[in-house]
């Protein structure tokens, strides 16, 4: 009974103490530096740049894979854990490649909030609306953040007319910058009117040192750039742009900050503000519209898949994040798609590349259960209490490539690696119905087409061949349209592993012509709340 008691009461406080986020952003508007500095800032690095590893074990970055390595750029999502003021959190970092998307999509899918990190000198770019997106259609609260305002860049007030105008969210900034972009002197805290100056560090290795200065002494020191940043306040204290807290959470305004990751000039602001006004991990609904207890018994759903993150022992990490009750490592649950029982003897905490085994996690946090190549992307496992929560996303294929091994021996590597890469969702692979052995990969971007042909040939040794599919457009159809499809031509029908029928068009136009001449086909837009395929 004291048990029951126990964890009935400790649930409930150590939800209240997590924070899970993403950071979303246009590629290049600094979002791994905050990362970096958000960890800095947090004790977890003891230098910028540096995540902290143990005794002679290799350093490990939120970008561990080798092909991000070579590019500078993140390719695929990571989870990282640290503790902040007493709370833990969990910021889950996403690709930033204009080209790869989807695994950001799926992460969303994962996360209580959001910073939208917005580059001072570019705004609002084509990759920020598309994600953004994802936020409204999930209501995922969104904290901005405009970086780089130690460069030079467009007018504040102009950014905040473009965040409003091109986004719908009403930003209300909580720090707001004195002097220029290029000649960034510190913040107002709108809070309490008072000035924090900052100074640099050394390649900004280490926490930029903050002087909090009263207003009249800021007035005296700073002169007209204090006097012009006082002039924007008070505009954005007459027209109601103030910190909202029931309006953010609402996903109807957005608290703003400004600041410069790499010299970590306002870091220190944002990351309090996850701690202070980011929500909790909530009860979820279920794929009912239910919502799941916080304190119910242990449930979850596996949000990622990926293989070969140890690339000596060839494993497979399925990352869950928690939804309710407590986890406790090794702790057998029911896999909800076949009911069949689940070992968690495995499980890590995972920070990058690197992990640690876990023996308790609660709502909020995200659980590595190494060796689980029987999960999929979308699955849920729960304890005593079933439960099945709503799909994680797929999305509409733009781009589409035929792929086949480059060396006819390596062609069990090959389809070894398509089926892994799959399932991780690195690629849609699709399938002739009919007998052509050469599968089509679908893709939102052209980078997924790099990832699955790079991670192929250094992870399974196969190296693919991919050429380009003419095919401009996709739509769901049936099998009775499928058969009238087959005597069309320029129109090509495949199947996914979950068995849904895709047509697949070289010309748009011809699609339109078909949905005109034949309204009783199915063609159906390619939506974008499916579930996962099922190999």
């Amino acid at each position: 009974m004291s048990l029951t008691v126990e964890t009935d009461v400790a649930v409930p406080a150590e939800a209240a103490r997590r924070r899970t986020f993403a950071i979303i952003s246009h590629p290049d508007a600094g979002k791994t530096t905050l990362t970096e500095k958000f960890l800095l800032y947090a004790g977890a690095v003891a230098e910028a740049g540096a995540v902290k590893a143990r005794a002679g074990r290799r350093r490990a970055t939120s970008d561990w894979m080798a092909l991000e390595q070579q590019r500078g750029i993140s390719i695929t999502s990571t989870v990282l854990q640290f503790t902040y003021r007493d709370h833990v959190v969990n910021l889950l970092d996403t690709p930033g490649h204009r080209d790869f998307s989807e695994d950001t999509y799926r992460v969303l899918a994962a996360a209580d909030a959001a910073i939208m990190v917005l580059d001072v000198a570019k705004g609002i770019e084509a990759q920020t609306l598309k994600l953004f997106e994802v936020c409204r259609a999930r209501s995922v609260p969104v904290l901005t953040f405009l970086n780089k305002y130690d460069r030079p860049g467009r007018d504040p007030l102009e950014l905040l007319d473009e965040i409003e105008a091109q986004i719908g969210l009403r930003p209300t900034p909580v720090t707001w910058p004195v002097g220029v972009p290029g000649d960034f002197r510190g913040v107002v805290d709108r809070r309490d009117g008072s000035f924090v100056r900052y100074r640099r560090t050394a390649h900004g290795a280490t926490a930029a040192p903050e002087e909090r200065v009263d207003p009249g002494q800021a007035a005296a020191e700073e002169g007209d750039a204090w006097h012009q940043a006082r002039e924007a306040t008070d505009l954005l204290d007459e027209i109601g742009a103030t910190l909202d807290v029931a309006s953010f959470l609402a996903g109807e305004s957005s608290p703003l900050f400004v600041g410069s990751a790499l010299t970590n000039f306002g870091v220190r602001h944002l990351l309090d503000a996850v701690v202070d006004l980011a929500p909790p991990a909530a009860p979820r609904s279920d794929d009912s519209g239910s919502l799941r207890p916080i304190d119910a018994p242990f449930a979850g759903f596996v949000f990622k898949i990926q293989a070969n993150m140890d690339p000596a022992h060839r494993d497979h990490v399925a990352f869950v994040r928690v939804c309710s009750g407590r986890f406790t490592r090794g702790m057998t649950l029911v896999h909800g798609p076949s009911g069949r029982p689940f070992s968690t003897k495995y499980a890590a905490s995972v920070f990058g590349s690197e992990r640690d085994t876990i023996d308790v996690a609660y709502p909020g946090d995200v659980v590595g259960l190494v060796n689980a190549s029987d999960l999929q992307i979308g699955d849920t496992l729960y304890d005593t209490d079933p439960v099945a929560f709503p799909p994680i996303a797929t999305f509409a294929p733009e781009l589409f490539a035929s792929a086949r091994p480059r060396d006819t021996g390596r062609h069990k590597q090959f389809h070894r690696g398509l089926t892994q890469l799959e399932r991780e969702g690195v690629v849609q692979v699709l399938r002739d119905p009919d007998g052509d052995p050469v599968p089509v990969l679908a893709a939102v971007g052209a980078m997924q087409f790099e990832v699955f042909a790079h991670r192929l040939a250094h992870e399974f040794g196969a190296e693919a061949e991919l050429l380009p599919a003419p095919y401009k457009a996709a739509r769901r159809t049936d099998r009775p349209t499928a058969e009238h499809l087959r005597q069309v031509r320029g129109a090509r029908v495949l199947t996914r592993a979950d068995g849904t029928l895709l047509a697949l068009f070289d010309n748009p136009y011809q699609l339109q012509r078909l949905q005109q001449e034949h309204p009783d086909w199915r063609l159906d837009p390619v939506l974008g709340a499916e579930a996962r395929p099922r190999s």
